[in-house]
């Protein structure tokens, strides 16, 4: 009864931040059908900002720690988990579901990729409660983008609907590698990792200070989204809907399991089980647009913005940071 009793506290204290109260006013204005918006421009400047910010940081503190075994192990668990965990979601959804091969696919991808805004989230919550973790985890966020696309390309197969000349082919590469939030991810981190603390004192108060208030307002628009989101698509199947509260909970134990195997910190696990549960609802939907057209977006933006974002947003990390400390500690 003690874990739990713990997880429900930090559940509770972790709903009663700004941050994640911001999100639920977006939630209750959308439900009430305010017209409370934020412009879509304004929404992709904050969304920009926050990830030069954790991409940015996460350099810093790599540029401090130098070249570590444990960055490359962190580096190499990410990048099985981002490619690998997309098979397993297909064939789950497959039996499951009676979703066609190709939004299920697409379903698969954005469960393989990552959310930005969770993690940083997590970020946030773990500096609350004091527990350290290694700046280069913004690197492994960053190279867990984009496996995931890869590996729904290859469960379709030529089974999509462009055939084997597909003439989106050069712009779904150029979409998958030049992702803007990978690009700015990666970019900043590079920048971060070579400036190290000159380029950090110099940037102290862009990246610092503003970071809360931007989080902020950036949830209270994902509130607003989310919960449109759910307006539109009020006849998901149940089973769906179980698999997009229950999938973010078996990948976060797979990767907790195994980061407390490889040996990495309290802290560390907890972000690999947050980066395993969360959802992209950035990269993998612009990339579905162009490689699988097919797929059911409805229901793909659904279930990851609307059900597992807020799920882990509310619960999970919690949850996820008291089985880290239990599997480390």
């Amino acid at each position: 009864m003690d874990i739990f009793g713990s997880v429900g506290s930090a559940a509770a204290a972790n709903l009663l931040t700004p941050a994640i109260l911001f999100f639920v006013l977006g939630m209750v204005a959308g439900l009430l059908r305010s017209d409370l918006a934020i412009p879509e421009q304004v929404a992709k400047t904050l969304a920009l900002y926050l990830m030069l910010c954790i991409g940015f940081k996460g350099g810093v503190e790599a540029h401090r720690a130098g070249l570590s075994s444990e960055l490359l192990a962190s580096g190499a668990l990410g990048l099985a988990l981002s490619f690998l965990t997309p098979f397993a979601a297909f064939a789950l959804l497959r039996v499951i579901s009676k979703l066609d091969r190709t939004t299920a696919a697409a379903v698969a991808a954005h469960y393989g990729s990552v959310s930005v805004v969770t993690f940083a989230a997590a970020s946030e919550y773990l500096r609350g409660i004091g527990v350290e973790f290694s700046g280069h985890m913004a690197a492994v966020l960053a190279l867990m983008e984009t496996p995931a696309i890869l590996a729904a390309l290859l469960i379709v197969g030529g089974n999509a609907s462009q055939g084997a000349h597909n003439p989106r082919r050069g712009a779904l590469l150029r979409e998958v590698l030049l992702n803007g939030a990978a690009v700015l991810l990666v970019g900043s981190f590079v920048i971060g990792a070579i400036t190290g603390e000159r380029g950090y004192d110099r940037l102290e108060m862009f990246v610092n200070p503003l970071f809360q208030g931007v989080l902020c307002l950036f949830l209270l628009d994902m509130g607003l989204v989310a919960s449109r989101q759910l307006a539109m698509s009020p006849n998901l199947q149940f089973n769906l809907l179980a698999y997009a509260l229950t999938w973010p909970l078996l990948a976060a134990a797979i990767a907790t399991i195994a980061s407390a195997q490889i040996g990495l910190s309290a802290g560390d696990t907890t972000l690999m089980a947050v980066l395993a549960a969360s959802a992209s609802y950035i990269a993998a939907p612009a990339a579905m647009r162009i490689a699988l057209p097919r797929a059911d977006a409805g229901v793909y933006l659904s279930l990851s913005l609307a059900i597992t974002f807020p799920f882990n947003l509310l619960i999970g990390i919690p949850l996820y940071q008291a089985a880290a400390d239990f599997m480390v500690r």
